[in-house]
């Protein structure tokens, strides 16, 4: 299989049109993802070209790509290039960038006091840059509005007008920055508070007018510390308390087994209970429906109901027949309803498949439809279906065409993998013979052979007959064998050989060299990221391979033993009763 990769050139980002808004738009973002992604180096040519497109990039654009470098560890010098751009630009990196204590350090100076606040705020920065960030307090904690900010702020009563404090003014080009006054503004929390300020004489304003950031924030604190204090008491008002498990019920039902009356737990989950057959949401064992058949009494039969109700859970039930005493006509049964005893079990055999297996394979169908429509087109496009195309675009659709099937395989995999945790897979019972299955997939995995430069060779006794479903046991050989091959090296030869033994047939894989160092826990913990270095690895990586090998062979009623020089399968082996042999129909 061919691993997915992309080729992020600069030098062709570099050479692009700029002289376009989009073209200037285009060569922004990707050079940002190349720089803050660590594709390429952050140059000081490369860090003057981003600075001299910044102009003509509108501020949303620079706001999106900012937003995206959050926690993809950008270097120090695209840190500081956003730092000093627009303070809604620089805060989603100044978040999450991680760099060394003493380029912080370096970098405080040229900050603005709301680049400051927002490292304030984080809990991972050196001691030494948090030390830096103190002396920066007596500055930063000081607003300094414009005229046309204080007379907007106090025409809502919020800021008075005030001559500009003695502090030194920094003069920074025209942005969208917001002032924390004017934001601060919009809270309904901070409004209300002014205006009890302003209305209760025991708190005057400042005798300056100037707006106190302290006072503020120790309002804010005493909002928040009285809605904590009220949230347990909000919740338990608003929010309704879970149901009490019930212990114990009585019910009738009515002539065909519906039940009617219930009482001592919740009717919704068990009126319109069928004993007669199992429900959608509720069923009884045979225990029952078979007493209602017989129109007979019954005792500790079994029932589960599902849901989050009182009723939820594992029941024993019993019954008595009622007759109608005129005509002796049956009329339905009465009885009641207890949880089991530690001692007994109300389990029922179910299919217990998980949310989160359902969850994923709902995720493979929905990724299965776009990547076959994806591989149809490429090959479309590779056999010029859709008229003449150049060489070099039908190349790059094959290419295209190849990793897609890669892909679905890989998807495959994941469904099946589902599959067997959900315990949703469907076997059917069948015959294998293995000699023709092993030349079909050795056939199969030729390409892969010949691009990793190995041989693989089969050997398969005449009786080697494997019962199981032929679709599960293609899967499980040419999965196991296309991992192997794709660990060998080259001129390494991979041999399988198939043998009986008794009831099983033992079918031998060598282990690949490259694979010889790994003990066998080991070997199932080798990951995507690694087996992708070599051309033709599974997507997935060699260890899910070798697990979901391992599963599917128990799934067939085998199993998977990982050696130091070979692996080994053991899968039941298909006999006939009266002659011992493996049976070919």
């Amino acid at each position: 299989m061919v691993a997915l990769r992309f080729d992020d050139s600069l030098e062709t980002v570099l050479s692009a049109d700029v002289s376009t808004p989009f073209g200037a738009q285009s060569t922004w973002r990707q050079l940002v993802d190349l720089l803050g992604r660590r594709r390429a180096k952050a140059d000081p040519a490369t860090i003057a070209r981003l600075r001299a497109l910044r102009p003509h990039v509108p501020l949303a654009v620079r706001a999106a790509s900012a937003r995206a470098l959050a926690y993809a560890d950008p270097p120090v010098e695209v840190v500081r290039l956003f730092a000093e751009d627009d303070s809604v630009i620089a805060a989603p990196v100044l978040r999450s960038a991680r760099i060394a204590e003493r380029d912080w350090i370096a970098l405080l100076p040229n900050l603005s006091a709301v680049g400051r606040s927002v490292l304030r705020h984080r809990r991972d920065l050196p001691t030494g840059v948090e030390r830096a960030l103190e002396a920066f307090g007596s500055v930063d904690f000081v607003l300094q509005a414009s005229p046309e900010a204080v007379r907007k702020a106090a025409s809502v009563r919020f800021l008075r007008p005030v001559a500009p404090a003695p502090v030194e003014t920094v003069v920074a080009p025209e942005s969208s920055f917001a002032s924390i006054a004017s934001i601060a503004n919009g809270l309904p929390v901070v409004a209300e508070a002014l205006r009890q300020s302003t209305t209760d004489p025991a708190t005057p304003p400042p005798a300056d007018g100037s707006f106190q950031i302290a006072e503020i924030v120790a309002r804010l604190d005493a909002f928040h510390r009285e809605r904590d204090e009220q949230g347990p008491q909000l919740q338990a008002e608003l929010l309704p308390a879970e149901p009490q498990e019930s212990r114990g019920f009585q019910f009738e039902t009515d002539a065909r087994g519906l039940i009617r009356w219930v009482e001592g737990a919740s009717r919704a989950a068990l009126i319109g209970l069928s004993l007669a057959a199992a429900g959608e949401d509720a069923a009884v064992d045979g225990v029952a429906s078979g007493a209602f058949r017989r129109r007979s009494g019954f005792a500790n039969a079994r029932l589960v109901i599902v849901g989050t109700s009182d009723a939820a859970g594992h029941w024993r039930i019993g019954g008595a027949p009622m007759f109608d005493r005129a005509s002796g006509r049956f009329t339905g049964y009465r009885g009641t309803g207890r949880r089991p005893r530690a001692e007994e079990s109300a389990e029922i055999a179910r299919d217990r498949r998980s949310a989160g297996s359902d969850a994923l394979r709902q995720l493979v169908h929905e990724l299965r439809t776009p990547a076959n429509a994806i591989a149809g087109f490429a090959e479309m496009i590779e056999s010029e279906m859709l008229g003449p195309v150049p060489q070099t675009y039908r190349g790059r659709a094959g290419m295209i065409r190849e990793q897609v099937h890669a892909l679905l395989g890989a998807i495959d995999d994941i469904d099946m993998a589902a599959r067997i945790d959900s315990r949703a897979l469907d076997l059917r019972p069948d015959v294998v013979v293995l000699a023709p299955l092993l030349a079909r997939i050795a056939g199969d995995l030729g390409p892969l052979a010949g691009l990793r430069s190995a041989v693989i060779e089969c050997r398969a006794a005449p009786d080697a007959v494997v019962s199981g479903d032929d679709r599960a046991v293609e899967r499980l050989i040419g999965r196991l064998l296309a991992t192997l091959v794709a660990s060998a090296q080259a001129g390494e030869r991979i041999v399988v050989a198939a043998v009986r033994e008794d009831a099983q047939v033992v079918i031998m894989f060598d282990r690949p060299q490259s694979l010889a160092a790994y003990t066998a826990e080991a070997l199932l913990q080798i990951d995507a990221e690694h087996a992708a270095e070599q051309a033709g690895a599974p997507l997935l990586g060699t260890g899910f391979a070798l697990r979901l090998a391992r599963n599917l062979a128990s799934e067939l009623g085998g199993a998977l033993m990982l050696g130091d020089t070979a692996l080994t399968l053991r899968l039941p082996a298909a006999v006939t009763a009266g002659m011992g042999q493996a049976s070919f129909n």
